[in-house]
Protein backbone atom coordinates (compact mmCIF):
# COMPACT_ATOMS: atom_id res chain seq x y z
CA UNK A 1 0.00 0.00 0.00
CA UNK A 2 1.46 3.55 -1.05
CA UNK A 3 2.02 5.93 1.41
CA UNK A 4 -0.31 9.21 1.28
CA UNK A 5 0.72 12.44 1.05
CA UNK A 6 0.74 15.42 3.31
CA UNK A 7 -2.04 17.03 1.00
CA UNK A 8 -3.96 13.74 1.20
CA UNK A 9 -4.01 13.98 4.82
CA UNK A 10 -4.63 17.59 4.60
CA UNK A 11 -8.02 17.07 2.01
CA UNK A 12 -9.08 14.45 4.86
CA UNK A 13 -9.02 17.03 7.17
CA UNK A 14 -11.11 19.84 5.29
CA UNK A 15 -14.26 17.65 5.74
CA UNK A 16 -13.98 18.39 8.98
CA UNK A 17 -16.17 21.31 10.37
CA UNK A 18 -15.55 23.34 13.85
CA UNK A 19 -18.37 22.11 15.78
CA UNK A 20 -19.19 25.64 16.57
CA UNK A 21 -18.28 27.83 13.82
CA UNK A 22 -19.38 24.77 11.05
CA UNK A 23 -16.74 25.74 8.61
CA UNK A 24 -13.41 24.12 7.86
CA UNK A 25 -11.01 23.73 10.51
CA UNK A 26 -8.22 23.69 7.11
CA UNK A 27 -9.90 26.75 6.25
CA UNK A 28 -10.08 28.55 9.56
CA UNK A 29 -6.24 28.13 10.04
CA UNK A 30 -6.91 25.53 13.00
CA UNK A 31 -4.38 22.56 11.57
CA UNK A 32 -0.98 23.03 13.01
CA UNK A 33 2.22 20.81 12.21
CA UNK A 34 0.86 17.66 10.65
CA UNK A 35 3.18 14.73 9.69
CA UNK A 36 3.04 10.95 8.83
CA UNK A 37 5.80 8.67 9.70
CA UNK A 38 6.73 5.40 7.83
CA UNK A 39 4.60 3.30 10.22
CA UNK A 40 1.65 5.04 8.93
CA UNK A 41 1.11 7.27 12.05
CA UNK A 42 -0.40 10.69 11.50
CA UNK A 43 0.31 13.34 13.78
CA UNK A 44 -1.55 16.66 13.60
CA UNK A 45 -1.62 19.39 15.81
CA UNK A 46 -5.16 21.33 16.10
CA UNK A 47 -5.32 24.76 17.61
CA UNK A 48 -8.39 25.91 19.26
CA UNK A 49 -10.18 29.26 19.69
CA UNK A 50 -9.84 29.18 23.28
CA UNK A 51 -8.08 26.37 25.56
CA UNK A 52 -11.42 26.19 27.50
CA UNK A 53 -13.47 25.03 24.63
CA UNK A 54 -16.09 23.05 25.12
CA UNK A 55 -16.23 20.99 22.10
CA UNK A 56 -12.26 19.42 22.23
CA UNK A 57 -13.29 15.96 22.62
CA UNK A 58 -16.11 16.16 19.61
CA UNK A 59 -13.20 17.94 17.56
CA UNK A 60 -10.71 14.88 18.36
CA UNK A 61 -12.84 12.49 17.70
CA UNK A 62 -13.92 13.99 14.18
CA UNK A 63 -10.27 14.28 13.54
CA UNK A 64 -9.13 11.07 14.11
CA UNK A 65 -11.86 9.25 12.02
CA UNK A 66 -11.19 11.78 8.99
CA UNK A 67 -7.81 11.06 9.11
CA UNK A 68 -7.96 7.59 10.19
CA UNK A 69 -10.10 7.03 7.44
CA UNK A 70 -7.15 7.74 4.56
CA UNK A 71 -5.64 4.47 2.96
CA UNK A 72 -2.19 3.94 4.71
CA UNK A 73 -2.64 5.41 8.12
CA UNK A 74 -2.46 2.92 10.83
CA UNK A 75 -2.84 5.17 13.86
CA UNK A 76 -3.46 8.62 14.44
CA UNK A 77 -2.42 11.03 17.22
CA UNK A 78 -4.10 14.23 18.25
CA UNK A 79 -2.49 17.58 19.95
CA UNK A 80 -4.19 20.40 21.04
CA UNK A 81 -2.77 23.48 20.98
CA UNK A 82 -4.40 27.15 21.39
CA UNK A 83 -4.04 30.01 18.62
CA UNK A 84 -2.20 32.85 19.56
CA UNK A 85 -3.69 36.45 19.85
CA UNK A 86 -2.30 37.43 15.72
CA UNK A 87 -4.11 34.00 15.02
CA UNK A 88 -7.74 34.69 16.68
CA UNK A 89 -7.39 37.84 15.27
CA UNK A 90 -6.81 36.53 11.64
CA UNK A 91 -9.94 34.23 12.15
CA UNK A 92 -12.19 37.67 13.51
CA UNK A 93 -11.11 39.32 10.22
CA UNK A 94 -11.54 35.87 8.16
CA UNK A 95 -15.22 35.03 9.77
CA UNK A 96 -16.16 39.06 9.98
CA UNK A 97 -15.70 38.97 5.80
CA UNK A 98 -13.19 42.35 6.31
CA UNK A 99 -16.49 44.18 7.89
CA UNK A 100 -15.72 46.51 10.89
CA UNK A 101 -16.33 45.14 14.14
CA UNK A 102 -19.42 46.24 15.87
CA UNK A 103 -21.38 45.77 12.70
CA UNK A 104 -24.81 44.25 12.46
CA UNK A 105 -24.56 42.21 9.34
CA UNK A 106 -28.05 41.76 9.17
CA UNK A 107 -28.98 45.65 8.94
CA UNK A 108 -26.02 45.66 5.53
CA UNK A 109 -28.59 46.92 2.47
CA UNK A 110 -26.89 43.78 1.17
CA UNK A 111 -27.98 41.34 3.36
CA UNK A 112 -30.15 38.13 2.27
CA UNK A 113 -31.02 36.95 5.55
CA UNK A 114 -34.96 37.00 6.29
CA UNK A 115 -35.08 39.13 10.29
CA UNK A 116 -38.70 38.22 11.77
CA UNK A 117 -39.65 39.20 14.65
CA UNK A 118 -42.18 37.65 16.71
CA UNK A 119 -43.70 39.60 18.67
CA UNK A 120 -47.44 39.32 21.07
CA UNK A 121 -49.22 42.13 22.91
CA UNK A 122 -49.84 40.27 25.89
CA UNK A 123 -47.49 37.07 27.56
CA UNK A 124 -48.74 33.44 27.84
CA UNK A 125 -49.96 33.23 24.06
CA UNK A 126 -47.12 30.95 23.17
CA UNK A 127 -44.68 33.35 21.49
CA UNK A 128 -41.51 31.62 22.58
CA UNK A 129 -43.31 27.72 22.00
CA UNK A 130 -43.81 29.42 17.97
CA UNK A 131 -40.50 30.65 17.51
CA UNK A 132 -38.81 27.52 18.97
CA UNK A 133 -40.79 25.39 16.76
CA UNK A 134 -40.70 27.95 14.10
CA UNK A 135 -36.61 27.86 13.78
CA UNK A 136 -36.68 24.04 14.10
CA UNK A 137 -39.04 23.48 11.32
CA UNK A 138 -37.37 26.12 8.81
CA UNK A 139 -34.02 24.28 9.44
CA UNK A 140 -35.83 20.82 9.16
CA UNK A 141 -35.85 22.25 5.38
CA UNK A 142 -32.71 23.01 5.01
CA UNK A 143 -32.67 26.77 5.94
CA UNK A 144 -29.52 28.24 8.05
CA UNK A 145 -31.29 29.73 11.03
CA UNK A 146 -30.62 31.16 13.79
CA UNK A 147 -32.72 32.70 16.85
CA UNK A 148 -32.28 35.58 19.30
CA UNK A 149 -33.63 35.66 22.61
CA UNK A 150 -34.43 38.78 23.08
CA UNK A 151 -36.86 38.52 25.82
CA UNK A 152 -34.44 39.36 28.07
CA UNK A 153 -36.83 39.36 31.51
CA UNK A 154 -38.59 36.03 30.73
CA UNK A 155 -36.11 34.09 28.70
CA UNK A 156 -37.27 30.84 27.72
CA UNK A 157 -35.85 29.55 24.26
CA UNK A 158 -32.76 27.69 25.61
CA UNK A 159 -35.20 25.49 27.45
CA UNK A 160 -37.84 25.27 24.71
CA UNK A 161 -34.54 24.20 22.34
CA UNK A 162 -32.80 22.19 25.18
CA UNK A 163 -29.11 24.62 25.12
CA UNK A 164 -27.73 23.76 28.59
CA UNK A 165 -24.09 25.10 27.53
CA UNK A 166 -22.51 28.41 27.72
CA UNK A 167 -21.53 29.69 24.48
CA UNK A 168 -17.78 30.28 23.86
CA UNK A 169 -16.11 33.04 23.08
CA UNK A 170 -13.12 34.70 21.25
CA UNK A 171 -12.11 37.71 22.62
CA UNK A 172 -14.96 39.51 21.62
CA UNK A 173 -16.81 37.51 19.51
CA UNK A 174 -19.06 34.99 20.67
CA UNK A 175 -20.35 31.94 19.42
CA UNK A 176 -23.51 30.82 19.82
CA UNK A 177 -24.56 27.27 20.75
CA UNK A 178 -26.18 24.85 18.31
CA UNK A 179 -29.36 22.78 19.03
CA UNK A 180 -31.26 21.05 16.15
CA UNK A 181 -29.30 22.68 13.44
CA UNK A 182 -30.58 26.26 15.12
CA UNK A 183 -27.89 28.63 16.18
CA UNK A 184 -29.16 30.11 19.70
CA UNK A 185 -28.19 33.44 22.27
CA UNK A 186 -30.11 34.27 25.04
CA UNK A 187 -29.20 36.32 28.52
CA UNK A 188 -30.12 33.03 29.96
CA UNK A 189 -26.74 31.71 28.72
CA UNK A 190 -24.79 34.24 31.15
CA UNK A 191 -26.71 34.46 34.23
CA UNK A 192 -26.16 31.98 37.32
CA UNK A 193 -29.01 29.37 37.46
CA UNK A 194 -32.38 30.76 37.50
CA UNK A 195 -31.47 34.75 38.36
CA UNK A 196 -33.74 37.44 37.35
CA UNK A 197 -32.54 40.10 35.39
CA UNK A 198 -33.30 43.47 36.69
CA UNK A 199 -32.02 46.39 34.04
CA UNK A 200 -33.46 49.44 32.57
CA UNK A 201 -34.25 50.21 28.85
CA UNK A 202 -30.55 51.38 27.73
CA UNK A 203 -28.77 48.39 28.93
CA UNK A 204 -31.94 46.06 27.09
CA UNK A 205 -30.74 48.02 24.08
CA UNK A 206 -27.48 47.00 24.66
CA UNK A 207 -27.73 43.77 24.90
CA UNK A 208 -30.08 43.11 21.92
CA UNK A 209 -27.10 45.19 19.98
CA UNK A 210 -24.60 42.91 21.37
CA UNK A 211 -26.55 39.81 21.07
CA UNK A 212 -26.24 40.99 17.10
CA UNK A 213 -23.42 42.59 16.75
CA UNK A 214 -21.05 40.46 18.70
CA UNK A 215 -22.22 37.11 18.35
CA UNK A 216 -20.90 34.94 14.76
CA UNK A 217 -23.83 34.42 12.69
CA UNK A 218 -22.42 33.06 9.41
CA UNK A 219 -24.98 32.78 6.90
CA UNK A 220 -27.82 32.85 7.92
CA UNK A 221 -30.90 32.47 5.64
CA UNK A 222 -33.40 33.48 8.67
CA UNK A 223 -33.34 34.98 11.97
CA UNK A 224 -36.36 34.82 14.59
CA UNK A 225 -35.86 36.86 17.38
CA UNK A 226 -38.73 36.13 20.22
CA UNK A 227 -39.70 39.66 21.74
CA UNK A 228 -41.18 40.48 24.76
CA UNK A 229 -44.46 41.10 25.32
CA UNK A 230 -46.00 44.65 24.84
CA UNK A 231 -44.03 47.51 21.97
CA UNK A 232 -41.81 48.53 24.80
CA UNK A 233 -38.18 49.02 24.99
CA UNK A 234 -37.09 46.06 23.03
CA UNK A 235 -39.34 46.85 20.41
CA UNK A 236 -37.85 50.21 19.85
CA UNK A 237 -34.73 49.06 19.73
CA UNK A 238 -35.27 46.19 17.30
CA UNK A 239 -36.40 48.69 14.70
CA UNK A 240 -33.82 51.05 14.89
CA UNK A 241 -31.30 48.31 14.91
CA UNK A 242 -33.04 46.06 12.45
CA UNK A 243 -35.15 48.75 10.18
CA UNK A 244 -35.68 45.38 7.73
CA UNK A 245 -36.91 43.35 10.56
CA UNK A 246 -40.85 42.04 9.38
CA UNK A 247 -42.89 41.20 12.67
CA UNK A 248 -45.10 38.26 12.77
CA UNK A 249 -47.75 38.34 15.27
CA UNK A 250 -48.74 35.81 17.95
CA UNK A 251 -52.17 35.65 19.28
CA UNK A 252 -55.25 33.49 20.69
CA UNK A 253 -58.57 33.51 19.70
CA UNK A 254 -59.64 35.14 22.60
CA UNK A 255 -61.35 38.50 21.79
CA UNK A 256 -59.25 40.59 24.62
CA UNK A 257 -55.86 39.18 23.54
CA UNK A 258 -56.78 40.05 20.02
CA UNK A 259 -57.36 43.46 21.12
CA UNK A 260 -54.00 44.05 23.02
CA UNK A 261 -52.34 42.00 20.00
CA UNK A 262 -54.09 44.61 17.95
CA UNK A 263 -51.71 47.40 19.33
CA UNK A 264 -48.55 45.44 19.11
CA UNK A 265 -49.09 45.01 15.36
CA UNK A 266 -50.10 48.68 14.79
CA UNK A 267 -46.59 49.83 15.98
CA UNK A 268 -45.54 49.25 12.00
CA UNK A 269 -47.01 52.72 11.56
CA UNK A 270 -44.56 54.92 13.95
CA UNK A 271 -41.52 52.03 12.92
CA UNK A 272 -42.23 51.71 9.13
CA UNK A 273 -42.13 47.72 9.45
CA UNK A 274 -43.73 45.30 7.52
CA UNK A 275 -46.02 43.11 9.54
CA UNK A 276 -45.73 39.54 7.41
CA UNK A 277 -48.90 37.85 9.08
CA UNK A 278 -50.83 37.59 12.27
CA UNK A 279 -50.47 33.17 13.94
CA UNK A 280 -53.55 32.18 16.07
CA UNK A 281 -51.84 30.09 19.29
CA UNK A 282 -54.63 27.24 21.29
CA UNK A 283 -56.89 28.03 18.46
CA UNK A 284 -59.13 24.51 19.62
CA UNK A 285 -58.32 21.08 21.22
CA UNK A 286 -59.17 18.47 19.52
CA UNK A 287 -61.32 15.93 21.52
CA UNK A 288 -61.47 12.09 20.53
CA UNK A 289 -65.09 12.12 18.77
CA UNK A 290 -63.27 14.08 16.50
CA UNK A 291 -64.86 17.51 17.57
CA UNK A 292 -63.60 20.48 18.52
CA UNK A 293 -63.88 22.62 21.67
CA UNK A 294 -62.97 26.42 21.41
CA UNK A 295 -62.03 26.94 25.27
CA UNK A 296 -61.03 30.70 24.33
CA UNK A 297 -63.48 31.44 22.23
CA UNK A 298 -62.56 31.83 18.23
CA UNK A 299 -61.69 34.50 15.26
CA UNK A 300 -58.98 36.17 17.55
CA UNK A 301 -56.30 35.65 14.62
CA UNK A 302 -58.72 36.76 12.05
CA UNK A 303 -59.55 39.77 13.78
CA UNK A 304 -55.98 40.77 14.18
CA UNK A 305 -55.70 40.32 10.37
CA UNK A 306 -58.37 41.86 9.46
CA UNK A 307 -58.17 45.29 11.78
CA UNK A 308 -54.35 45.77 10.47
CA UNK A 309 -54.86 44.92 6.62
CA UNK A 310 -57.09 48.09 7.36
CA UNK A 311 -54.63 50.38 9.40
CA UNK A 312 -51.57 49.34 7.50
CA UNK A 313 -52.66 49.51 3.94
CA UNK A 314 -51.44 46.66 3.11
CA UNK A 315 -52.59 43.00 3.21
CA UNK A 316 -51.80 41.09 6.46
CA UNK A 317 -52.40 37.62 6.29
CA UNK A 318 -54.08 35.21 9.00
CA UNK A 319 -50.96 32.49 8.52
CA UNK A 320 -51.81 29.50 10.56
CA UNK A 321 -53.97 28.39 13.56
CA UNK A 322 -52.31 25.91 15.68
CA UNK A 323 -54.66 23.79 18.11
CA UNK A 324 -53.90 23.04 21.40
CA UNK A 325 -51.47 20.30 21.90
CA UNK A 326 -49.88 18.75 24.59
CA UNK A 327 -47.12 17.38 22.80
CA UNK A 328 -46.13 21.15 22.08
CA UNK A 329 -46.03 21.99 26.30
CA UNK A 330 -44.01 18.98 26.80
CA UNK A 331 -41.81 19.21 23.98
CA UNK A 332 -41.13 22.56 25.39
CA UNK A 333 -39.97 21.28 28.57
CA UNK A 334 -37.84 18.49 27.42
CA UNK A 335 -36.04 21.00 25.21
CA UNK A 336 -37.25 19.02 22.43
CA UNK A 337 -39.66 20.86 19.82
CA UNK A 338 -42.78 18.94 18.78
CA UNK A 339 -41.90 19.46 14.88
CA UNK A 340 -38.99 17.06 15.89
CA UNK A 341 -40.28 14.85 18.88
CA UNK A 342 -44.05 14.39 17.38
CA UNK A 343 -43.95 15.30 13.52
CA UNK A 344 -47.26 14.44 12.86
CA UNK A 345 -49.15 15.93 15.91
CA UNK A 346 -51.83 18.57 14.92
CA UNK A 347 -49.66 21.38 16.48
CA UNK A 348 -46.48 20.18 14.67
CA UNK A 349 -48.68 20.13 11.59
CA UNK A 350 -49.58 23.88 11.56
CA UNK A 351 -46.30 25.19 12.45
CA UNK A 352 -44.66 23.27 9.70
CA UNK A 353 -47.13 24.67 7.21
CA UNK A 354 -46.20 28.46 8.80
CA UNK A 355 -42.51 27.74 8.23
CA UNK A 356 -43.17 26.24 4.87
CA UNK A 357 -44.97 29.80 3.83
CA UNK A 358 -41.58 31.70 5.30
CA UNK A 359 -39.33 29.62 3.76
CA UNK A 360 -40.91 30.22 0.88
CA UNK A 361 -40.67 33.94 0.79
CA UNK A 362 -37.73 35.61 -1.27
CA UNK A 363 -35.85 38.33 0.20
CA UNK A 364 -37.31 41.61 -1.14
CA UNK A 365 -34.83 44.18 -3.42
CA UNK A 366 -35.93 46.93 -0.98
CA UNK A 367 -32.64 48.76 0.49
CA UNK A 368 -30.68 46.60 -1.60
CA UNK A 369 -27.71 47.59 -4.57
CA UNK A 370 -28.66 46.02 -7.69
CA UNK A 371 -24.82 47.24 -8.92
CA UNK A 372 -26.26 49.13 -11.96
CA UNK A 373 -23.70 52.13 -13.03
CA UNK A 374 -25.80 54.71 -15.43
CA UNK A 375 -24.05 55.30 -18.63
CA UNK A 376 -23.69 58.61 -20.26
CA UNK A 377 -25.72 59.67 -23.39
Amino acid sequence: MSRPTLDQLTAALAGVNDPEIRKPITELGMVGELSLDDAGVARVTILLTVAACPLKETLTRDVTAALVGVAGVSDVQVTLGVMSDEQRAELKTMLRGGAPEKEIPFSRPGSLTRVYAVASGKGGVGKSSVTANLAAALAQQGLKVGVVDADIYGFSIPRMLGVSGTPTQVDDMIMPPVAHDVKVISIGMFVPGNQAVVWRGPMLHRALNQFLADVYWGDLDVLLLDLPPGTGDIAISTAQLLPNAEILLVTTPQTAAAEVAERAGAIATQTRQRVVGVLENMSWLELPDGTRQELFGSGGGAQVAESLTRLLGSEVPLLGQIPLDISLREGADQGLPVVIGNPTSPAATALRGVAKSLASRSRGLAGRSLGLTPTGR
